[in-house]
């Protein structure tokens, strides 16, 4: 326990209020005033109640924010004391059975891990070293572009497995003197490893299961197809060449669009059929890429193979769409005739402009089959939007879900069930002794009445949801208000839905080169060298915790 003493009115002499607190340790806890991640306030509101512009003349009594990095600073002069006698005590229990045991397993594991990382390493310089030959460059130019999201996905799962073994490392000297620091270099070194580990073991889960039934997925997908060609496409499209809901469409330009869209939706089912023993090695496909690169790399692997399967729903909703926004824009432009006005591109407004007889006689011939055709051509577009729309909608679900596992701070929530501690936010003070001389006068001076007050500094903690959101927020950040507006306003007049959510993603990193030793050399040296901070750390909590309960029962 220390206590900080605060003269707290600078010009009376005798008040003293002593604030009590327990020393900041790095894994044990520490002091913070605000979020972690809250990002300062940009906006200021336009007019301020008087209150606050009195509040603001005052002389202030001292910064928080300084006294905080203070308590926080406090014990980093016995860094260098401490680690001495860690290591002196941690020497003299060398010849303990535990301590062996202890050891014995922590290089078990970095032997396993280093050397399964390693298998991972020399697997990702072959792929890398096979696509760079220019036999393999337009197999590698095509794959890229029919698998973009599973390349996207597996160049951030390649960039995790080559850099955690250099981020778990400790490279930061400022976080030395601050527990606060320290304490957010650390969760950020853990946050690769422990999204890693998730992302394998639902992998491995997802992989296994698919590869114990991939007999059942393979039927329960050709009886999906079947339903969804002949109940859902080839029935629409007879249903809109008739008279759908009772509309009365024009039976040349309905038998048309129908047979079109039915011969495209035959070709590509024909197609299908001879791809149809693909199917049992597609699943085997994504079983093995969960269960070797995650479930990350498998569910964009998804996306892909969803977004080719669909790819003649795409092209008719793409040729329906050319031929309705051009409608549309018809029309408006013949409407603008009409009413004697003329779009202006460059200063984007409606200017006046006169028109001749002839333009006005062309303009109705032409405004009254395209007004009368739109109806048909509208039920076409709208059936197929609906169908682009919830295929899109499904691709952005699996999205969102490879985004949630790569935002999601697994190391932070492990620890927040274990140790609450480490996540402060804000401070309060309990009042353990106020003293005041109440029988003296209010005539006397502050001199001969002074008090005396003893309070203990207290922290609140984050709760779970205060943690998730700044991760969430910025993994939306790319999303806003406008842009869904946009984008409804854009199916109105004849534009294409975004077919992805553009949600962020870990950041790539360059590619590493180096020797296959000397990777597992650095694999084998970050887990041991965290397992000796670890055991570290555990020394110096069993030597504060007898000082605080002697000081707390003192």
């Amino acid at each position: 326990m220390r206590m900080l003493y605060l003269n707290v009115m600078f010009t009376y002499h005798g008040h003293c209020q002593v604030i009590v607190y327990d020393t900041p340790v790095f894994g044990s806890h520490h002091f913070s005033l605000s979020f972690w991640n809250a990002s300062p306030q940009t906006k200021a509101p336009l007019q301020k109640p008087n209150w606050v512009n009195d509040l603001h003349k005052r002389q202030p009594l001292i910064e928080m924010e300084t006294v905080i990095l203070s308590i926080n600073c406090a014990a980093s002069a016995e860094i260098a004391y401490k680690k001495l006698s860690t290591q002196l005590e941690t020497s003299s229990r060398k010849s303990s059975v535990t301590y062996l045991i202890s050891t014995l397993a922590w290089w078990l594991l970095a032997t396993l891990l280093s050397s399964l990382s390693s298998l991972y390493y020399s697997l990702l310089q072959l792929i890398y070293v096979l696509s760079s030959f220019p036999i393999f460059s337009w197999g590698r130019i095509a794959s890229k572009r029919l698998l973009k999201n599973t390349w996207i996905n597996f160049r951030v799962r390649s960039c995790q497995i080559l850099y955690w073994p250099t981020l778990l490392q400790e490279n930061d000297t400022r976080s030395i003197s601050c527990v606060e620091d320290a304490e957010k270099a650390s969760l950020q070194r853990h946050s690769t490893w422990s999204a890693m580990a998730v992302d394998l073991v639902l992998g491995n889960l997802v992989g296994l299961g698919l590869l114990f039934n991939t007999g059942s997925v393979c039927s329960w997908l050709f009886h999906f197809a079947k339903e969804f060609t002949n109940d859902i496409l080839r029935s629409g499209c007879v249903w809109l060449m008739g008279v759908p809901a009772g509309f009365k469409l024009n039976t040349e330009l309905a038998g048309v669009l129908g047979m079109v869209s039915l011969n495209v939706i035959q070709i590509w089912s024909t197609l299908w059929i001879f791809m149809a023993s693909f199917i049992f090695y597609l699943i085997r496909a994504v079983a093995v890429l969960g269960i070797t690169f995650g479930a990350t790399v498998s569910a964009a692997f998804v996306i892909d193979v969803i977004t080719f399967a669909t790819l003649h729903v795409t092209a008719l909703h793409w040729a329906i769409t050319l031929v309705y926004s051009h409608q549309i824009q018809a029309l408006a432009a013949l409407w603008r005739l009409f009413r004697g006005r003329k779009m202006n591109p460059l200063r984007q407004r409606l200017d006046s402009y006169g028109y001749t007889v002839k333009q006005h006689v062309v303009g109705s011939l032409l405004f009254t089959p395209l007004l009368l055709l739109l109806p048909t051509t509208s039920v076409f577009y709208i059936f197929f939007t609906i169908t682009s729309t919830t295929i899109n909608s499904v691709c952005m679900l699996i999205e969102f879900a490879i985004s949630i596992v790569h935002a999601t701070p697994y190391a932070e929530i492990m620890i927040w069930l274990v140790r609450r501690q480490r996540f402060p936010c804000g401070v309060w003070f309990e009042i353990e002794h106020y003293k005041k001389n109440i029988l003296s006068s209010s005539n006397d001076s502050p001199e001969k009445n002074p008090f005396r007050m003893v309070s203990n500094l207290r922290s609140n903690f984050l709760s779970i949801g205060q943690i998730l959101l700044p991760h969430y927020t910025t993994m939306f950040s790319g999303i806003s208000a406008s842009s869904l507006t946009t984008s409804a306003r854009g199916v109105l007049s004849g534009k294409r839905m975004p077919s992805k959510l553009g949600l962020d993603l870990p950041p790539p990193r360059p590619w590493m080169h180096m020797p296959l030793r000397q990777y597992w050399i650095l694999c084998h040296g970050s887990i041991i060298s965290s397992s000796e901070k670890g055991s570290n750390h555990d020394l110096s909590l069993e030597k504060e915790l007898p000082k605080a309960s002697q000081s707390s029962s003192s």
